[in-house]
């Protein structure tokens, strides 16, 4: 097409793409050239200034591997893994979250009311709950994917110090919907700032604080899994997720038990945590199918 101008160069990569094998790809993607080519008009994009988002994507590369992917933590700080969770969540039951970049596909297993903490630095922590369907029946069978960072705020993949499974479980949920396991309680930390997307909280005079959490992906039978995460309510970054994570539904009371008698009676490392004992209860319910 000849004689391009900035008001008909979205049509012309709309019309190039006319012969798309599948409807929705063309879709997506004359959606989101035109979203850029509108950013450009919009804000009269400099040479400079685009090479320089060039820059940061190729830069990123050199931040990626097994361990981290810089990508993601783009999509995070953006608040575009935030918003791709919330069109996609459903209506009701326990809310959603975001996965982030630190699950473990195949983690081990760990019987209910196993032990995560196992005297690791940091304060235990009782987690206990019950998972059940939109009637208030026990998910049966449900498949709970747990994992999170240390007491020194990294998680395994963060730290050679740690075993490479570190505070990582799979734990299958009793025939009435509870389970319960002692881990640690999770720290507020800082994402990854040192590469290109570090650059850019900090040329938005932003902090890369996280509030400390708990993730999950609740597998029931027969449904979609649930990917989620759970908040203390006293951490102080709670309003300022990096990112954008909080939902109000999973903010919860972290409680002190004093009582040994109150801890869950099949919990394995009932008899030896040190008292007080930090507490948190996490009742499930599944969105309908």
């Amino acid at each position: 097409m000849r004689n391009l101008t900035p008001a008909s160069i979205t049509q012309a990569f709309a019309d190039y793409a006319r012969n798309a094998p599948s409807p929705r790809a063309r879709t997506l993607l004359t959606s989101l050239a035109g979203h850029l080519h509108s950013f450009v008009r919009e804000n009269k994009v400099t040479q400079e200034e685009w090479n320089a988002a060039i820059d940061a994507l190729t830069r990123a590369t050199r931040f990626t591997d097994d361990k981290r992917n810089e990508y993601i933590l783009f999509s995070d700080l953006l608040g575009v893994s935030s918003l791709v969770d919330m069109v996609n969540a459903a209506g009701s039951g326990t809310p959603s979250s975001v996965l982030g970049p630190f699950h473990i596909e195949g983690a081990p297993e760990l019987p209910n009311g196993g032990d995560l903490w196992r005297g690791q630095v940091g304060e235990p922590l009782v987690v206990s709950g019950r998972v059940v369907d939109e009637n208030g029946t026990p998910a049966t069978g449900t498949v709970l994917a747990l994992w999170q960072n240390a007491g020194n705020g990294l998680y395994a993949q963060q730290d050679s110090e740690q075993a490479a499974t570190n505070y990582h479980a799979r734990l299958t949920v009793a025939d009435d919907g509870s389970f319960a396991f002692s881990t640690v309680r999770p720290v507020s930390y800082k994402v990854p700032d040192d590469g290109p997307a570090g650059d850019m909280l900090r040329i938005l005079g932003r902090d890369a604080w996280r509030p400390a959490h708990l993730h999950m992906i609740v597998k029931a039978p027969g449904r979609p899994p649930l990917i989620t995460e759970f908040f203390p309510e006293d951490d102080e970054h709670l309003d300022g997720d990096a990112v954008f994570g909080v939902r109000s539904g999973l903010v919860l009371p972290f409680t002190r038990l004093t009582d040994r008698a109150a801890l869950p009676a099949h919990l394995a490392a009932r008899d030896t945590l040190p008292m007080p004992v930090w507490s948190a209860r996490l009742d499930l319910k599944l969105a309908p199918l």
